[in-house]
């Protein structure tokens, strides 16, 4: 197993330096499974999605309430933190009261607004449109205040595994700027800033279904979003809604999502416009070196 580790932590630092890196996973009769830069007989190539999967679906919704006069469109909130929403009509007939561009707004946590009400041109005829609403997490009107930030962990020294712009796969606009740091499983992780629990996940094992992991996303009073990822199960203390302190234990670290060992996956984001995105950030202090007894790196 150490092998394999040390194995993966050698392709790791290859690419952190080339353009991009292939890796195959392979796993043999016993079930050991072995990541590697060949192409093995009966190898897959590993493929690293996108970290941040966050279904918003359920509690950004946009509703439809029809009366006699006609269709009175809304959209509500129900996350704890502000979400840019856009709304188009499309494939518009027999409707008066249409925008003449998209209705941009940003919502205030829990809240429900009016975008829109519609009425028949004809009323003998149906109303009929195709709504197309896009939206994004916090508001883009803020500027981030905080650039250096205290180690979100207690222990160590611990070792960076990856840092900005890792061709591993830090490329995405949401992770580019996001830091692996190799820790033992049930490290204590900490709030790097005080701010609001916005969303959490704490019931996945393994890999799951989310690459994300077990998280916490917290948001700073400047509007930017400190997003700790996949923690132990189980381990998630802080709460939605609940206001946290910089420095206190919101989890455990784990090795959760699509995570090739245990670390901690911390990034910091804001809404550059309907796109949430990451933002460059440098730790306080030096994240020392350690032995290789863990990869942290997705």
């Amino acid at each position: 197993m150490l092998g394999r580790l040390i194995l993966l932590c050698s392709m790791l630092a290859i690419a952190s330096q080339a353009a991009a890196l292939t890796i195959y996973k392979y796993t043999d009769a016993n079930g050991v499974v072995t990541y590697t830069d060949q192409a093995a007989p009966g190898a897959q190539v590993f493929v690293f999605r996108d970290r941040m999967v966050e279904r918003l679906d359920n509690q950004v919704k946009l509703e439809t309430k029809r009366h006699e006069a006609g269709e009175t469109l809304l959209v509500r909130n129900d996350l704890y933190a502000p979400v840019q929403i856009e709304l188009k009509l499309e494939q518009v007939e027999n409707a008066v009261g249409v925008p003449d561009a998209p209705i941009n707004w940003v919502l205030p946590p829990r809240t429900t607004i009016r975008l829109a009400t519609l009425a028949p041109r004809d009323a003998s005829q149906p109303l009929r449109y195709t709504p197309k609403l896009r939206y994004a997490l916090g508001d883009p009107r803020l500027v981030p205040t905080q650039q250096h930030y205290p180690l979100p962990w207690r222990g160590g020294p611990f070792r960076l595994t990856q840092g900005a712009n890792g061709k591993y796969s830090h490329f995405t606009p949401k992770g580019r700027y996001a830091m692996d740091i190799a820790m033992p499983e049930g490290t204590p992780i900490v709030a790097a800033r005080s701010g609001v629990v916005v969303k959490t996940e704490n019931e996945q094992t393994g890999r799951g279904n989310n690459p994300s992991g077990n998280y916490v996303r917290i948001l700073h009073d400047d509007g930017t979003m400190g997003v700790y990822l996949h923690l132990m199960k189980g381990s998630v203390k802080a709460r939605e809604g609940r206001r946290v302190q910089a420095g206190e234990m919101i989890a455990r670290s784990g090795n959760t999502g699509n995570s090739t060992g245990p670390h901690l996956h911390f990034v910091v984001q804001r809404n550059v416009g309907l796109a949430l995105e990451s933002i460059p950030f440098n730790f306080n202090q030096p994240v020392n070196s350690l032995p290789n007894f863990a990869v942290g790196g997705e």
